[in-house]
């Protein structure tokens, strides 16, 4: 079942614009079975799409602090060639990227035909977080034109040859204050909590509010959302795992055709060369 059928169960749904609609957990135990067997499949056909260089493909991860978007990429990543996959974390704005237009700071961050690149967060911070923490003049906004502005990147991207997949991993406010305070109380984790982290807690509900718009004003055909239930990591990475695997395999489903003559030519200068 592919990411644009309708009938996918993870595929965001207009009618229920409201992230509460969606479900944090996922009871299908069985999911997690397919890990293994889908990272073994993304490492198979990215190394097909690196071979054609022909298509691309673009991962974006958004989800509230904690969310897990580092440790899911760290595992999509798990057998890929790393001359092919790049991973960018996009934080708040700073020094140039924040004198220019907020497309700019993504754009030498995207996939060359071949790769594989994950975005954590991406240019959907400008339409997401941005609302809660500007770096302008509240007058100098107009979100409806970013979100016009995204639809129209994302489009160009995919007519070129640059497979868009979305998802925001959906967490419980039970799940995600849990894991806050996994930061806080384990000394291998702790290096990873922020202030921001408390403060993003505090205005959790304003945040996704900005999220439900912006996932529904970006939500398009050519590169749609994925709701991923998020509350237990093994199951919300063996869904992605799933979704990129099936994606790469329509993206490269074969290795680059080769000339049976001219490689019979090489062997035969090889074995010559005793």
């Amino acid at each position: 079942m592919t990411v644009h059928s309708m009938e996918h169960p993870f595929l965001y749904q207009p009618r229920r614009r409201s992230l509460s609609d969606y479900a944090s957990d996922c009871r299908d135990d069985g999911l997690a079975g397919l890990l293994e067997a889908s990272l073994e499949t993304i490492g198979e056909y990215q190394r097909r799409l690196w071979a054609n260089r022909e298509k691309a493909l673009l991962l974006i991860v958004h989800g509230m602090d904690a969310s897990g978007k580092d440790s899911l990429i760290r595992t999509l990543a798990t057998y890929m060639d790393p001359a092919g996959f790049h991973a960018w974390s996009f934080g708040r704005p700073q020094g140039a990227e924040v004198r220019h237009d907020f497309l700019w700071r993504v754009m030498p961050c995207l996939p060359a035909f071949g790769e594989v690149a994950a975005f954590n967060r991406s240019h959907h911070e400008a339409v997401m977080a941005e609302r809660l923490w500007p770096m302008r003049a509240p007058d100098q906004y107009d979100w409806p034109a970013r979100y016009q502005a995204i639809r129209a990147f994302e489009q160009h991207l995919v007519q070129e040859g640059t497979s868009v997949v979305k998802c925001w991993l959906q967490l419980s406010p039970a799940e995600h204050k849990r894991r806050l305070l996994t930061r806080l109380d384990t000394p291998r984790k702790r290096w990873k909590f922020d202030a921001a982290d408390v403060i993003g807690w505090q205005q959790r509900e304003n945040y996704r509010a900005a999220a439900e718009e912006a996932i529904a004003a970006t939500h398009t055909p050519e590169a749609p959302w994925l709701i991923i239930p998020g509350d237990r990591k093994p199951i919300a990475r063996a869904i992605v795992a799933t979704i990129l695997a099936e994606r790469l395999q329509r993206l490269a489903p074969n290795y680059p055709r080769e000339d049976e003559s001219l490689l019979q030519a090489y062997r035969d200068l090889l074995q010559a060369d005793t």
